[in-house]
């Protein structure tokens, strides 16, 4: 099946379902909003997001997304007062627009928290000007892009340590994304397996022997 409809209480949590669903990172689903929802009052009349996900073997990026992005996040920073330079990928999905200035490091926050709200903003910002959900990314300074090679080592290191010891190791909290990565990276790992407990921002990974 390569395209279903999900739930879910926000557009972004929608999206993480669907990518668990299938399986793949954002470059590789196309999805488009079909109902916003709405929060409600003391949590009567809300109502959830619903979204349509359909999973590519190719997708060609749309011609105006980079630029659309690039002038969304340039917004943004200028609304922030953050004196920044915003770089776009042409050509490629997701589209990547990465932040480069002297400001720039206070937009990554603890654990990464301050970019992915603002890459949420975006892509939310984003979507409504092209109507779909389209994958991009929002990194500052390549942070993300040296986060992701050091948690697939780091998934690595302790995979063998799982399968020495026989034990299994739960990682810190993590961003949905970062989970993602760890995840995928050990995903056809022949000794060891992963599962993620927890709720919201304490959401962690745990890294365990396989069942044989």
């Amino acid at each position: 099946m390569k395209e279903i409809e999900i739930s879910a209480k926000t557009i972004e949590e929608a999206v993480h379902r669907a990518l668990e669903h299938f399986g793949v990172d954002h470059d590789q689903v196309e999805i488009v909003i079909l109902k916003k929802g709405k929060s409600g009052i003391l949590g009567f009349g809300s109502e959830e997001v619903r979204i349509k996900a359909r999973l590519l073997t190719e997708m060609q990026p749309k011609a105006d997304v980079a630029k659309v992005a690039q002038e969304v996040l340039e917004n943004l920073l200028k609304l922030m007062g953050v004196s920044a330079e915003v770089e776009a990928s042409k050509g490629e999905v997701p589209v990547l627009l990465n932040i480069k200035g002297d400001d720039s490091g206070i937009l990554i926050g603890r654990r990464g928290q301050t970019l992915a709200c603002l890459q949420y903003v975006v892509r939310l910002v984003v979507s409504e000007k092209l109507k779909a959900w389209l994958p991009l990314t929002v990194d500052v300074a390549e942070y993300k892009k040296k986060r992701q090679g050091a948690l697939r080592s780091l998934a690595l290191r302790l995979a063998e340590r799982v399968k020495a010891s026989r034990r299994p190791i739960t990682l810190e909290p993590m961003l949905a994304d970062e989970r993602r990565i760890v995840h995928l990276a050990l995903v056809n790992h022949p000794d060891v397996t992963t599962q993620s407990t927890g709720e919201g921002d304490q959401r962690k990974v745990i890294i365990l022997l396989r069942k044989r």
